[in-house]
C-alpha cells in the first residue's frame, strides 16, 4: 500500500473543515480515490470522474445497499404521515392530560423519556420532547437551557444504542460490505454494551433529572429563568402545533408496527435466530409495513384522499433526500477506499506506531473531531468505518469494540458541534438560544468524552 491511499479521507476531512459540507466532501473524496485508481496519465481526472459515476452506480448492484437507500426514503413518508395525521400532537396532549410532571423531577424525566421514546429519528424525538416539556419547565421555572441539554443528550444516545432505526440500518449497511467471522448484525448488537459515551451521556441526564443539580454554565443559566419566562412573548414564542391533534393512535400504532415488525422480520429472515437475521431486509419490511398502516389509518378517516396522502408521502421523502444522498455517497466511498486499500495502509501504520490499547481511544477522538467539524454523525461513520474494519481484520481486534468507539466518537462530536442539526433543533424546540445551548451542554459532553477515552484505554489494557 502507498501513502497516497490516505488522500481521499484527508480530502473529505479538509473539505468538511473548510466548507462544513458533507455531501461535497464525500463526492470529492470519491473522485480523488477514483483518480488514484485510474493511473492513466493526462486523462486521470477524466477517468476519475467517470469512475466515480460508475462506482456510485455499482452501489445499487448490492441488494442490501439498495434496501438501505429505499428505507431511508420511506421513513420520510412514515414521519410525514405521523405529523399530518395529528398523531404526534395528540400524543403530546395525551401525556400532558395524564397529569405527568407534578414537580421538577417528573418534568425533567418526562423530557428525558419523551426524547428516548421516539428513537426512530433524533430530530423528531427532540421536537416532540421540547413541545411536551416546555410548559412544564416554565411552570417550575426550570431554564430552557436545561431542557435543551436533556432532550439533546437523550435523543442521539438512545438512537445509537437501540439501533432499531435508520442509524442501525446505516451502520449495518456499512458493515455488510466486509467479511467477518460474526454476522454484521451480531457485531452491531455487540456494540451496545461497549458504546460507553452514549451510556455515560444518558447516566448524566438521569443524574441531572433526579438530583436537580446543575454544573458549569448550565447552573448559571438558572439565574436567567425568571427573565426568560417574563420575556417569553417577545423572545421565545410558544410552539404552535403544526397540525391539529386527532388521536394518539395515528402515531403510536405505526411506531409500534415498525418496532415489532423489525424484531419479527429479524427472526423470520434469520430462520428463528435474531442475530442471524438480515438487518437491511428487516428494517425495509418493517418500514414499509408501518408506512402502509399509517396510510390506511389516515385513509379510513375520509379526511384525506389517496392523492393527498401520496403527496404527503413524497413531500416527506423529499425532506430526507440530503440524508439519502449522504448514505449513497458514504457507501460509495467505502467501496472505493476498500479497492484503494486505504484501511489496510492505515492499519499497517497504526499497527507499527500505536499500542493496541490506544487504537480504540484514537478512533474515538478521530470520530469526535470529524463529527464536530461536520455536524453529522453519519458522515463520520462513513469515513471511519472503512478505516476501522481493516484494523479489525489485520490485527485481530474485537469488531464490536472498535466499531463502538467509532460510533461513540461520532455522537460525542455531534453533541459538541454548533453546526449539528440535532443541536440546532434541540435549541429551537426548547426555546433556547443556540450558542447558549452549545455553551451549557459542552462541559457535560467533554466530561463524558474524557471519561470514555479513559474507559476505552482501560478496556484495551485489560482485554487486548
Amino acid at each position: 500500500m502507498e501513502w497516497y491511499s490516505l488522500l481521499p479521507p484527508l480530502v473529505a476531512v479538509l473539505v468538511v473543515l473548510w466548507k462544513k459540507e458533507v455531501i461535497l466532501a464525500l463526492l470529492l473524496a470519491i473522485i480523488t480515490s477514483e483518480v488514484l485508481l485510474a493511473k492513466t496519465g493526462s486523462t486521470m481526472l477524466f477517468h476519475g470522474v467517470v469512475g466515480a459515476c460508475e462506482r456510485i452506480v455499482s452501489v445499487f448492484g448490492s441488494a442490501g445497499n439498495t434496501r438501505i437507500l429505499l428505507f431511508s426514503l420511506i421513513i420520510g413518508a412514515v414521519l410525514a404521515f405521523m405529523r399530518h395525521s395529528g398523531g404526534v400532537t395528540a400524543m403530546v396532549e395525551y401525556v400532558i392530560s395524564k397529569g405527568l410532571g407534578k414537580n421538577r423531577r417528573q418534568a425533567a424525566f418526562m423530557a428525558n423519556f419523551t426524547g428516548m421514546a421516539i428513537f426512530i429519528e433524533s430530530n423528531l424525538s427532540v421536537l416532540t420532547a421540547g413541545i411536551v416539556s416546555r410548559g412544564l419547565f416554565d411552570r417550575y421555572k426550570m431554564s430552557r437551557a436545561t431542557l435543551a441539554y436533556i432532550i439533546d443528550s437523550s435523543a442521539a444516545p438512545i438512537c445509537i444504542l437501540v439501533l432499531l432505526n435508520g442509524w442501525g440500518a446505516f451502520v449495518l449497511g456499512l458493515l455488510s460490505n466486509y467479511e467477518f467471522e460474526q454476522s454484521a448484525a451480531e457485531i452491531m448488537w455487540g456494540t451496545i454494551a461497549l458504546n460507553f459515551y452514549p451510556i455515560i451521556a444518558l447516566m448524566m441526564v438521569w443524574y441531572t433529572a433526579y438530583t436537580g443539580n446543575l454544573h458549569g454554565p448550565l447552573a448559571r443559566s438558572k439565574s436567567m429563568v425568571e427573565s426568560q419566562v417574563e420575556n417569553e412573548s417577545e423572545n421565545h414564542a410558544a410552539p404552535v402545533p403544526e397540525f391539529k391533534p386527532t388521536k394518539a393512535r395515528f402515531m403510536f400504532i405505526p411506531l409500534l408496527t415498525m418496532v415489532l415488525g423489525m424484531i419479527m422480520f429479524m427472526f423470520l429472515t434469520g430462520d428463528g435466530t435474531l442475530a442471524n437475521g438480515s438487518g437491511s431486509k428487516s428494517v425495509l419490511y418493517a418500514t414499509v409495513s408501518a408506512c402502509l398502516v399509517a396510510y390506511f389509518m389516515m385513509l379510513s378517516t375520509k379526511k384525506f384522499t389517496h392523492h393527498q396522502l401520496v403527496k404527503i408521502g413524497f413531500d416527506g421523502m423529499s425532506e430526507l433526500l440530503p440524508l439519502v444522498t449522504i448514505v449513497l455517497l458514504s457507501l460509495t466511498l467505502g467501496a472505493s477506499l476498500k479497492v484503494l486499500g486505504t484501511g489496510i495502509y492505515v492499519a499497517q501504520i497504526i499497527g507499527d506506531t500505536l499500542p493496541l490499547f490506544m487504537i480504540a481511544p484514537m478512533l474515538f477522538i478521530a470520530g469526535a473531531v470529524i463529527a464536530f467539524s461536520t455536524g453529522t454523525s453519519w458522515g463520520t461513520f462513513a469515513i471511519l468505518i472503512p478505516i476501522g474494519v481493516p484494523l479489525i481484520q489485520t490485527m485481530g481486534l474485537p469488531p464490536s469494540f472498535i466499531i463502538a468507539a467509532i460510533l461513540g466518537g461520532g455522537v460525542f462530536g455531534d453533541h459538541c458541534s454548533p453546526i449539528s442539526d440535532t443541536t440546532a433543533v434541540s435549541a429551537i424546540a426548547s426555546g433556547c438560544e443556540l450558542l447558549e445551548h452549545v455553551k451549557t451542554q459542552l462541559p457535560y459532553a467533554l466530561f463524558g468524552g474524557a471519561l470514555t477515552i479513559i474507559l476505552y484505554a482501560l478496556y484495551g489494557i485489560a482485554f487486548l
